[in-house]
């Protein structure tokens, strides 16, 4: 409601629905040099797309103040860490209303009565929230008053809130590894909210299950990597251009790797954006600042030939003029673009008047003039999208489709523009663009996924030097069967992934989904990064997308990587795998298992034995749930943790 208040206030313009307007086709940059927005201000838009547009903003304002980074800092002093190794466990435990997410649903009090008198808690007691500032101060004299040697907090996710609760630990002076957190939110009210008294005891349970592996825990120390502070950036189209610029415009040399002969991938392909402006024009002023920027190191026509390494301290070789070079970084992002697939329908490649969006936009750059002599276009959305090969939307068709038909109608207003359509998704302001197309005259007409429509060819009549056109579709408005004679089709292809995506994939062992995308590691905590720490992704080979989320999620991919090579060192986690060689039979089962390639065998005394590489662990437990020996154990998560769980859970002690 303050929104034009605060625009005045901070110089910004709006646009005409009243939220912030950004300056050229990045979302991120306000008409103000210096303010940026992201979220839900700028445009309308989910918790992804909210978080990466979050992480955009922050390179913006990082490239800015690069010169001064880390000027203002104070390095944060931790007391000295509590001997606890031998002591009897004496826990602290902290239940959360979490508002009402929790204490409506749970009995919260009685939750506390029932943690008091199971074994080892010296401590119980109940918060409004857990997480607050006042409660974390609170917790901190807990722990001192109380002698508390390990905290168990009921309240919510740990995927959000765990590092905050082990950082408030390290404050009260005892190793961060002595929390562990029971979610009574997500796994009891959430989803128990109708039944209040199972929902409470579920909650009691997951205490008690908490509580068996808490007393079991021992204290764990994360090992400093060393950072080579250098980005390789794989993939020169708008996403690895943009973040290629973004890191070196924070001050880090970076390496920008492009099979083709020249930068722009997609984008030589486009020439105007729904709103008109210019796609080459862009795309030079992008080019000459990578070209003029001392810190950006371009290769074209070269070619990743291996990776590894792990975060902090990657090596690449590739090849580039003939010639293998070697590259050392300490950060990875995937920026190799998608494809349009070529359509295998609707008589593609037999009848030179069935083109393409992009062809028909080539034309159109090349041949304006011809097309004023044009009387009829049909043009054909979701070809090859949203169907059993390609179930998802390729998100940009639509809007496509609406700026080059309304440019056939600005070229010739007597020309009928018809767009046979699935379901139009001109999403949020682009809305305009196809209430102004229908204006124009454009006819939208819808079709159902198993009425397609048939196109045939009347070889009695000649257009354009090609047998004519004849479309025969059901109107499902009208319920009748109607047919249209177009001089041309436009026919909106699907997006997919790179042919040999896989070879990265398996390269650098990062997932993809089941349509060839690559996967990022969670979608609304971490939607830039992989779950192998160090590499990141943006752009097309994540998931269809159009210029605007691109930037923002190229420029979120470059501030997540240079939080990572602005400091010398990283730190890694604790609870990663170690093996016990006492007991270790070689098998090697744990290394074929590994999806980050952590664990090796080595030869020692006449026999094979695992190692973990400390570096390359991620913790996903995969070679200690497969050790049949029981010699590989994942730290926090030991064989014996587990089994008090279980036991707990089963209530079998």
């Amino acid at each position: 409601k303050d929104i034009v208040k605060l625009s005045d206030s901070l110089g910004v313009r709006l646009n005409e629905y009243n939220f912030i307007d950004h300056l050229g086709i990045s979302q991120i940059d306000t008409t103000r040099p210096g303010v940026f927005v992201c979220g839900p201000a700028v445009f309308p838009k989910d918790i992804p797309e909210t978080v990466v547009q979050a992480s955009g903003a922050v390179a913006g304002a990082a490239e800015l103040l690069s010169e001064v980074r880390g000027t203002e800092i104070t390095e944060k002093v931790y007391p000295e860490e509590k001997k606890v190794v031998g002591q009897k466990p004496r826990i602290g435990v902290f239940v959360c209303h979490c508002g009402i997410n929790i204490g409506s649903v749970v009995d919260v009090p009685g939750a506390v009565e029932f943690a008091k008198k199971l074994p080892n808690v010296v401590y119980a007691g109940e918060n409004l929230f857990t997480c607050s500032q006042d409660t974390q101060i609170k917790m901190k004299e807990i722990i001192e008053e109380y002698k508390l040697n390990r905290v168990v907090v009921a309240s919510c996710s740990p995927s959000t809130h765990e590092a905050l609760f082990q950082e408030t630990m390290r404050e009260a002076g005892l190793n961060p590894y002595l929390f562990e957190m029971a979610n009574i939110r997500n796994q009891c009210s959430w989803v128990h909210r109708d039944d209040h008294a199972k929902a409470s005891e579920k909650a009691n349970r997951l205490i008690k299950i908490a509580l068996g592996k808490s007393r079991l825990l021992q204290p764990l120390h994360a090992i400093a990597l060393d950072v080579t502070q250098k980005g390789i950036v794989i993939g020169g189209g708008l996403g690895g251009m943009t973040s290629a610029l973004s890191i070196a415009n924070q001050g880090f040399e970076v390496a920008l790797i492009e099979r083709a002969e020249k930068l722009g991938g997609n984008l030589n392909g486009l020439y105007h954006t729904l709103d008109g402006q210019s796609v080459p024009a862009f795309l030079q002023d992008l080019k000459d600042e990578i070209d003029d920027h001392p810190l950006v190191k371009v290769y074209l026509n070269a070619n990743v030939k291996n990776i590894d390494g792990y975060i902090g301290n990657y090596r690449t070789i590739f090849e580039h003029k003939g010639e293998e070079r070697e590259f050392k970084h300490g950060i990875i992002i995937i920026t190799i673009g998608a494809n349009a697939s070529t359509p295998k329908e609707y008589l593609y490649n037999e009848c030179k008047n069935v083109i393409t969006q992009r062809e028909l936009e080539h034309e159109l750059e090349e041949n304006e003039k011809d097309y004023k002599k044009v009387k009829s276009v049909v043009f054909i959305q979701c070809v090859g999208s949203r169907d059993k090969e390609h179930p998802y939307c390729s998100r940009i068709c639509c809007s496509q489709a609406v700026k080059n038909a309304m440019r056939l109608k600005n070229l010739n207003p007597k020309m009928d523009v018809s767009v046979l359509y699935r379901d139009i998704r001109t999403f949020g302001f682009y809305e305009k663009y196809y209430q102004e197309a229908r204006q124009l005259g454009v006819v939208f007409i819808r079709y159902e996924e198993d009425a397609k429509p048939v196109i045939d060819l009347d070889s009695k009549k000649i257009v354009f030097g090609e047998n004519a056109l004849i479309i025969k579709l059901k109107d499902h408005v009208l319920g009748i069967d109607i047919t249209l004679n177009p001089e041309k089709i436009i026919l909106s292809p699907a997006i997919i992934p790179q042919e040999d995506v896989e070879v990265i994939s398996q390269m650098l062992k990062i997932p993809l989904n089941e349509d060839r995308f690559f996967m990022e590691a969670h979608v609304k905590l971490r939607p830039v990064d992989f779950s192998a720490e160090g590499i990141f992704l943006a752009g097309l080979a994540h998931s269809p997308k159009g210029m605007e989320d691109t930037i923002s999620q190229a420029k979120a991919a470059a501030e997540r990587a240079c939080a990572i090579i602005s400091s010398k060192e990283y730190i890694s986690e604790a609870n990663i795998a170690r093996v016990d060689l006492d007991i270790c039979a070689g098998c090697g089962m744990c290394v074929s298992v590994c999806p980050y390639g952590a664990p090796e065998l080595f030869w020692m005394n006449g026999k094979e034995y695992a190692h973990v590489n400390s570096a390359l662990c991620e913790a996903c437990g995969s070679c200690a749930a497969i050790c049949p020996s029981g010699a590989m154990q994942q730290l926090g998560y030991k064989e014996e943790q587990q089994l008090a769980m279980l036991n707990e859970a089963l209530e079998i002690w």
